[in-house]
């Protein structure tokens, strides 16, 4: 197929999914905001497109990993017709995630209108988490698109680590992806799991590359999911160990600074850089989670480390209508637990859940 062919095709489908909103009614029900029976207010959605990946990450899947048929993956239309839904009950934030985002076909046309929502003032943002091999191709697409923000996962600057970690792909590439996107004048912000002693050695050479770069840098811990029999107790290293090492280069300044997620924030003092951390495990977050996920599947989790889940996939193929859907996600809103259930420990290791990140969304 031609580029221009191609364009047209795209072109076509993004009209027809624009169509759609001449048949979205929502009534008076709609208008009151997303609260949960402790009273925070659901503003937040992780909205997985795939689960599908180009890197086997070890702490997000098994190296060998089945993904999911095409006909257990919601389409785009029904990706944007949950949005929406859930865009006219107050959530003004979406993240995007997998899998990797850019790797699913077509998702170029589903960027873009929500990034029309974006220009109208229905959401405050859009962004993405992306393992950024895909960037030196869709960076101008992604600014275009009005995201301003992406979070690139990055667990090693090492070559050979990286590709041990990843268990393929480029670190080259990730880099000049990355590159591409600064010069499209969308901020970033680096991810990295701290994995024990598996890549501690990384940290410091991390904050130099995110300080050089005028980047921010968030460090998350393990958290416990399903990712293909890694033991979680041998490779958990509590994020205080982390700033401890740290401190060692730099000095790391209090800062008022927040996002829609869940990092705590320092500044990394003589530079123009932020330290996150999440905490899931030694400092929980829960009192203030603004968040639910939707996986690509269609399963909306009120908490990452629960399993009670709402299935919108059903709902949809099944008929529901538009005010249904409203009512069912008010209703899994006010099942969303205090806290959730991670533990690790030498006495436990097993994930809290069974689904891996990828299935998920990161």
């Amino acid at each position: 197929m031609t580029n221009s062919l191609k364009i047209t095709c795209n072109h076509l489908y993004a009209v027809y999914l624009m169509a759609m909103p001449d048949t979205f009614s929502l009534e008076s029900i709609t208008k009151e905001p997303l609260i949960d029976s402790l009273g925070r207010q659901i503003s937040y959605l992780r909205l997985s497109v795939t689960d599908r990946c180009d890197f086997r990450c070890q702490y997000c899947m098994a190296e060998k990993m089945t993904f999911l048929p095409k006909k257990d993956v919601l389409s785009l239309e029904e990706l944007y017709l949950i949005a929406k839904t859930f865009m006219a009950c107050g959530i003004d934030k979406i993240r995007l995630t997998g899998g990797e985002p850019l790797v699913r076909r077509d998702i170029q046309t589903l960027i873009s209108l929500l990034g029309n929502h974006v220009s109208k003032g229905d959401l405050k943002e859009l962004t993405m988490t992306t393992n950024g091999s895909q960037l030196g191709q869709y960076a101008s697409m992604l600014a275009q698109s009005n995201v301003k923000r992406l979070n690139v996962s990055l667990d090693s600057l090492n070559p050979d680590k990286f590709k041990h970690i990843t268990r393929r792909g480029s670190l080259k590439n990730v880099l000049k992806g990355i590159d591409t996107a600064v010069a499209q004048d969308i901020h970033i912000k680096i991810n990295m799991v701290i994995m024990g002693q598996e890549n501690m050695d990384d940290l410091l050479p991390m904050v130099d590359y995110c300080t050089q770069n005028k980047f921010d840098l968030t460090l998350i811990e393990a958290m416990p999911l399903e990712a293909g029999g890694i033991d979680r107790a041998a490779n958990f290293m509590p994020l205080s160990a982390c700033v401890d090492l740290i401190q060692q280069q730099y000095a790391l300044l209090p800062s008022t600074h927040s996002t829609a997620g869940p990092a705590r924030y320092m500044t990394i003092d003589g530079s123009q850089s932020r330290l996150g951390l999440i905490t899931p495990l030694t400092q929980n977050f829960c009192q203030g989670c603004n968040r639910i996920r939707l996986t690509c599947t269609g399963k909306l989790y009120p908490c990452l480390g629960h399993d009670t889940h709402l299935d919108f996939r059903e709902l949809i193929r099944s008929g529901a209508k538009e005010v249904e859907l409203v009512q069912q996600l008010r209703a899994i809103i006010a099942q969303k637990p205090a806290a959730h259930d991670f533990e690790i420990s030498s006495s436990k290791t097993k994930s809290a859940t069974t689904r891996s990140m990828n299935t998920t969304g990161g």
